[in-house]
């Protein structure tokens, strides 16, 4: 059973990271310690897809977590991998009675000394993009409020995964609309010292200008910062 403070203790700690230099990898893995000590885990690790869907090992609460999570993917079998596919959590799961399921991960996970699983997916909607793992030493049973609060801790991770990919975005976003504006201001300054050096027009230099950067197949911005630095 899931203590009420221990969870608590958690979600502080964990609100705590959401917060100026922000760091997603040592986020997950103090998740992973935390739902260790929330639910009674003796190993929890986290998976995550790439841009092509394949999973990726990211973090786990010690080494031993660590070595599961890739001996899955390397099997391409296990809870992990059925959670992520179904996105829906697999639980109560006893190692000793999944060898029809898992045939390689589920003796692997039981000869370093496991004897039960849950997996509980990090999902935007229907749409899994990872995994948390959670495995215990003895038999470790969820009921159905634990199997809720496990789920949410997932959730926060899927939450600080997204706002970090957003944030990236927006932040690439911006740099790219700043430095265009940059490069046409440096395009604009080039303009004028071409048409008043050769006395046209400002928009017959950009033609010059624009003409001579496709003919030397260089970008405007760097044929009108040699231009200013004549």
């Amino acid at each position: 059973m899931i203590t009420t403070a221990r969870l608590i203790e958690a979600f502080v700690d964990l609100a705590d990271t959401l917060v100026a230099d922000f760091d997603l990898v040592d986020f997950l893995q103090e998740l992973t310690v935390h739902a260790a000590e929330a639910s009674g885990a003796d190993a929890v690790g986290i998976v995550l897809a790439d841009h092509d869907g394949r999973l990726q090992f990211v973090a786990s609460s010690n080494e031993s977590g660590r070595a599961l999570e890739l001996y899955q993917l390397q099997a391409e079998e296990g809870p992990c991998l059925d959670c992520y596919r179904t996105a829906t959590p697999v639980v109560n799961a006893d190692l000793a009675e999944a060898q029809e399921l898992w045939p390689h991960f589920a003796p692997r996970a039981a000869s370093a000394g496991y004897r039960s699983v849950h997996a509980f997916p990090m999902r935007l909607r229907d749409e899994a993009i990872g995994a948390l793992n959670l495995f215990g030493a003895e038999p470790l049973r969820f009921e159905s409020e634990d199997i809720g609060v496990v789920q949410a801790l997932a959730d926060v991770a899927t939450i600080a995964l997204l706002q970090q990919r957003s944030l990236a975005r927006a932040e690439a976003l911006t740099e790219q609309l700043q430095g265009a504006l940059n490069s046409r201001i440096l395009i604009e300054q080039a303009k004028g010292a071409i048409a008043e050096r050769e006395g046209i027009s400002p928009s017959e230099a950009f033609e010059l200008l624009r003409a001579q950067a496709r003919a030397e197949r260089r970008p405007l911005v760097e044929l009108a910062s040699e231009v200013l630095a004549r």
